[in-house]
């Protein structure tokens, strides 16, 4: 009897050294798990500026998709990117709560920054007027008296409120540059002011429509987007280096020719931090 209870306490012993053994595989593996579980940044775009950020059947894709994902792996970073629209990306990364990050053509302006922080600058940029083929317009300055559209809550609408004044019934402000340039289609106005590139990719798109471009760099000067963070954002330490690598290496320069079949002028953006 006592030669069989020592057997299984030497039996027992064995187990619970195996036992302890494998706690502490489990642990390594838990370790492992914690860095397949890494956090996962929350990016909110307005997935309606072609080429930049636009809805192909349900995936969204554009020049800023594309950068994004250049910048977040030279970072190492997880994420996800997630249409909201334009307000809802404002007040929802402002907050910091839901998102963590936007990215959707984001102007770098000082009042902006009253309240976001932003990444280094990655794009430069213009406002551009269109209109109609035959139009008399042919600067900022004839928008004055004129019916203008404009998306809300951007430089186009800070630029015009200066011009024909905020409180003008003729600056037509809407939630989105797809339905103001709409508004040019029907009529209703008689010029749509956005993004030099969001216009160019609309008229290229519908030539059929018979639209012209004018460029006023007296009038609109150039604007650098950033990645658009909540003030004290611990993301941007993380974020500044991973663009400068780009900028520098060619890879921003080779996502840039594939989506506008040009090169740009990468000292600009270098030079507007």
């Amino acid at each position: 009897m006592g030669k069989r209870l020592s057997v299984v306490l030497a039996a027992g012993i064995l187990i619970m050294t195996m036992a302890a053994c494998g706690a502490k595989n489990d642990n390594s593996s838990g370790s492992s798990e914690s860095n397949s579980s890494e956090k996962v940044y929350k990016f909110a775009t307005d997935a309606a500026y072609a080429p930049m950020e636009f809805m192909d059947k349900d995936k969204i894709t554009g020049f800023d998709v594309d950068f994004l994902k250049a910048v977040m792996d030279e970072a190492g970073l997880k994420y996800e990117l997630k249409n909201t629209g334009w307000d809802a990306m404002l007040t929802e990364v402002e907050s910091g709560k839901t998102y963590d990050a936007g990215i959707s053509s984001v102007s770098i302006t000082p009042e902006r920054e009253e309240t976001y922080d932003f990444s280094i600058p990655y794009f430069e940029s213009t406002n551009m007027i269109m209109v109609k083929e035959g139009s008399s317009i042919a600067s900022a300055a004839d928008l004055k008296d004129k019916k203008v559209a404009v998306q809300g809550a951007t430089t186009a609408e800070t630029l015009m409120a200066g011009i024909m004044g905020n409180d003008n019934s003729n600056l037509k402000r809407f939630d989105s540059n797809a339905v103001a340039m709409l508004e040019l289609d029907s009529g209703g106005v008689d010029a749509v002011v956005a993004d030099i590139a969001i216009i160019r990719e609309y008229m290229k798109n519908n030539p059929e429509r018979k639209l012209k471009g004018i460029l006023d760099t007296a009038n609109f000067g150039s604007e650098f987007y950033g990645i658009l963070l909540p003030a004290g954002s611990e993301l941007k330490a993380k974020l500044d280096p991973a663009v400068t690598k780009l900028l520098e290496d060619g890879t921003y320069t080779k996502i840039y020719k594939e989506w506008f079949g040009e090169e740009p002028n990468i000292d600009n953006v270098l030079n507007a931090k």
